[in-house]
């Protein structure tokens, strides 16, 4: 080992993560705008599609189950939404987190939308919320400390526990 290596620990390699870094780079497309790019529901991580809006994953999530509620329509305000979206929206984050607590039995939930760039907003153009499951303790020296986050689950797997719940849930 080199001197580097035991005065920093060993390196924790994270390469999912140059996606994310890459196409911070340039314009993008907005990942909530429906579009026609060949690309399956569960290749876009999408969950539930209701009529004025729909449930998806975040692709780089905070813990397992990182949902996101969008609307279809493309606006930045929830103001710009109509009555009926804003509804629908709200249903979707009460089922969302409804879903989360029976299949991951954490122990809160953290609830919210970052509206403007300022704000944190990286699609600052479309509405959305986060829905991110929480465990007592889940913060770790990781994050607190070495400012990284762990997930122990992939993606995928998250994909495949959450979809059956949204799909076989008796809509209330």
């Amino acid at each position: 080992m080199s001197g580097a290596d035991t005065d920093k620990g060993r390196p924790l390699w994270a390469p999912w993560r140059i996606e994310y870094i890459e196409r911070a780079r340039g314009p993008q497309a907005c990942i909530f705008c429906d579009r026609d790019d060949g690309r399956s529901d569960r290749e876009r991580l999408i969950l539930h599609r209701g009529q004025h809006a729909f449930v998806l994953l975040n692709r780089y999530p905070y813990a397992p189950g990182h949902l996101m509620v969008a609307p279809y329509a493309h606006a930045g305000k929830l103001d710009a939404l109509d009555a009926a979206t804003q509804g629908e929206v709200m249903a979707l984050i009460v089922r969302g987190a409804r879903i989360l607590e029976a299949t991951y039995h954490c122990d809160g939930l953290n609830v919210g939308a970052n509206l403007g760039s300022a704000a944190g907003a990286g699609f600052a153009d479309h509405v959305h919320f986060h829905l991110v499951p929480r465990w007592r303790g889940d913060v770790n020296f990781m994050t607190s400390v070495g400012e990284i986050r762990v997930i122990p689950s992939h993606i995928e797997r998250t994909l495949d526990e959450l979809l059956p719940a949204f799909a076989g849930e008796a809509k209330r």
